[in-house]
């Protein structure tokens, strides 16, 4: 596992380690004749690997890493704080195969969410990173209720006892599933580290280096120069603070808040998922909090979501104390399970979700800077849809296009001549 900071400027790999070991093949020579020229390499031979700079740490850059050095692609990963720091240490990692049928998502995400499943196998997810399918389900919680009303519904999880109607289960644990998303992260970087070389760099990263229309390097804080052959910007909602992005699109950061508890009887909380339409006792349109319970025994809240400004250094986040109130309330009204005394508050927290103008993740080529890529604007479906970006990425990068997804509908392409929202 990796550590979630390291000193600035930093960097690790094992693929430099082993260009130290070579055999080397001698072969004979006569004195009746002149030497014979040396064979030539034989065609299995690789050719050099891409250098591909990946900047940024979170699920999206980390998955992109993985598939591309899995692919051969030698790998260098820039993150300016810590690895899986922001929402992709901070999220749900609520994983659910059809819930975006019928929209632009829908083959990313059934892509992405059988990834995570083959993912899981290889990678002993279910140890190293909490991940088990689930089921989900939708239902009406009213605060004013009194507790105990729900023990009137059927199929209710047991340790659901606040006043909840209108249950309905809306996946099963053969379309919704869940991970740690930010042990999710780690472990797969951590793979792509010790198995395929991948480099870890912390850095700020200043710009990108451009030549006769064509990448060809990073520059970082402090001066330092990475070259490469291709530059992958996965900045998440940091993406709107690059120039070379945010004069073609608009990414904009949605806070959302959430805690983590931990309660006395874990044993006692089954692995259902609640998507919640919950009406505050004061009145006014209902909230649609989630709620997750985790293997580990946590049980993971989240919701209260708005438009701000996101600041410079994740590290720098900090939530609307009044919206952390409110998941307490939430909590302590679906379950005397999680009412203060009976369950620990272990973290409270919020993170900036990274949206764009039209919905739509933005994953392809820069029009008109060669070898620079972009993979941002994933909204609430990033753990869900990074494995299936990265191995698109990977494909588009090393092999020219995409096949696992058809990525037409994701290129920033689709953003020239169109007139950006302020």
């Amino acid at each position: 596992m990796l550590a979630t900071s390291l000193p600035s400027p930093t960097t690790f790999t094992l693929s430099s380690l082993l260009q130290t070991f070579k055999k080397t093949k001698t072969t004979p020579v006569h004195c009746s004749s002149p030497p014979p020229p040396p064979p030539p390499p034989p065609p299995s031979m690789d050719p050099q690997p891409k250098g591909v700079a990946v900047c940024g740490g979170g699920v999206i850059g980390v998955c992109t890493a993985y598939f591309l050095a899995k692919k051969g692609a030698a790998v260098t990963l820039i993150e300016k704080s810590s690895v899986a720091c922001a929402a992709s240490g901070k999220s749900g990692g609520f994983l659910a195969l059809d819930w975006c049928d019928g929209g632009p998502l829908s083959s990313l995400a059934r892509a992405s969410f059988n990834l995570h499943r083959s993912l899981a196998e290889e990678l002993n997810g279910t140890e190293s990173y909490g991940y088990r399918p689930l089921t989900t389900l939708s239902l009406t919680i009213t605060e004013s209720g009194k507790q105990g009303q729900s023990s009137r519904v059927q199929n209710l999880p047991s340790w659901v006892d606040g006043p909840a109607r209108d249950l309905r289960a809306i996946g099963s644990t053969e379309t919704t599933a869940q991970v740690h998303p930010q042990m999710f992260t780690k472990t797969l970087l951590s793979k792509a580290v010790e198995k395929y070389g991948v480099e870890v760099v912390i850095g700020k990263v200043e710009s990108v280096g451009v030549e006769e229309g064509r990448v060809d390097s990073v520059v970082l804080e402090g001066g330092r120069v990475i070259e490469s052959d291709s530059v992958v910007l996965a900045l998440g909602p940091w993406s709107g603070k690059f120039e070379m992005l945010s004069s073609l699109f608009r990414v904009y950061g949605l806070r959302a808040h959430s805690i983590v508890l931990e309660p006395k009887e874990p044993d006692a909380i089954t692995p259902h998922a609640l998507f919640l339409s919950y009406y505050p006792a004061q009145g006014g349109k209902p909230m649609d909090p989630e709620v997750y319970p985790r293997p580990s025994g946590e049980v993971y809240l989240c919701g209260m979501s708005s438009e701000v400004e996101v600041p410079e250094d994740p590290e720098q986040i900090v939530g609307d104390p009044e919206s952390l109130e409110v998941l307490k309330r939430v909590a302590s009204t679906v379950s005397s399970h999680l009412v203060e005394g009976e369950a620990r508050l272990k973290v409270e927290q919020a993170c900036f979700l990274p949206c764009t103008d039209d919905s739509v993740p933005v994953i392809g080529e820069i029009p008109g800077v060669k070898g620079c890529y972009v993979a941002t604007g994933h909204n609430c479906w990033g753990i869900l849809n990074g494995p299936a970006t990265g191995a698109a990425m990977a494909e588009l990068i090393v092999d020219g296009q995409s096949t696992i997804v058809d990525l037409a509908g994701f290129s920033p392409a689709r953003f020239v001549g169109r007139r950006r929202k302020s």
